[in-house]
């Protein structure tokens, strides 16, 4: 039931955001130079890697690291891209990943390649074994404001208490947490 409300959501966002998705396409090339999408390397399900598309908000020369892991990250992300992230906007290119099965609307976030540290403490309780989500519950109690270990053990309250309504809880949670910009560090 949940992968095919995934496909009639994602299928149904993709047409009716069509509009919204290639206008801040336009706007992230016209903000910096480079592509409007970075496709960046996840760990998804089984902790397989994937591509997962999300709007550029960095520039192009930025190191592939976990925003927190940088120096200074406000010197890398682009004036559009403060406005994005704050509003979850450059996570909507994630629904083709929802569509072609990689992800999930509602599941754990998906770590980068090189967060060894989050991928092994997922593992450890089995949260690999759960599609990643464009949203989560550790995205709806905290989002960047989480420690390692407090995420991974909202994702396992996840894995124990996923059912759709839970999902609709955390959907709901979502909008609230991307209209109000409340998490967003950096």
């Amino acid at each position: 039931m949940k992968r095919a409300v995934d496909i009639a959501a994602s299928l149904t966002g993709l047409i009716v955001l069509l509009p919204v998705l290639a206008g801040l396409a336009l706007a992230v090339r016209l903000d910096s130079p480079g592509p409007a999408i970075h496709w960046s390397r996840r760990v998804g399900r089984h902790n397989r890697i994937f591509r997962m598309p999300k709007f550029r908000t960095m520039r192009t020369d930025t190191p592939d690291v976990a925003t927190h892991l940088l120096s200074d990250p406000e010197r890398w992300v682009t004036p559009l891209g403060r406005f994005l992230r704050r509003t979850s906007l450059d996570e909507l290119p994630q629904l083709w990943s929802v569509l072609t099965g990689e992800m999930s609307l509602v599941g754990p976030r998906p770590a980068l390649f090189n967060q060894d540290d989050l991928v092994a403490l997922r593992t450890a309780v089995g949260v690999d074994a759960l599609r990643p989500g464009v949203t989560g519950w550790a995205q709806i109690n905290g989002r960047d404001e989480l420690p390692i270990p407090e995420k991974v053990r909202l994702d396992r309250e996840y894995l124990e208490r996923r059912s759709l309504a839970f999902d609709l809880r955390i959907l709901l949670g979502t909008a609230r947490s991307a209209i109000s910009g409340r998490g967003v560090s950096h």
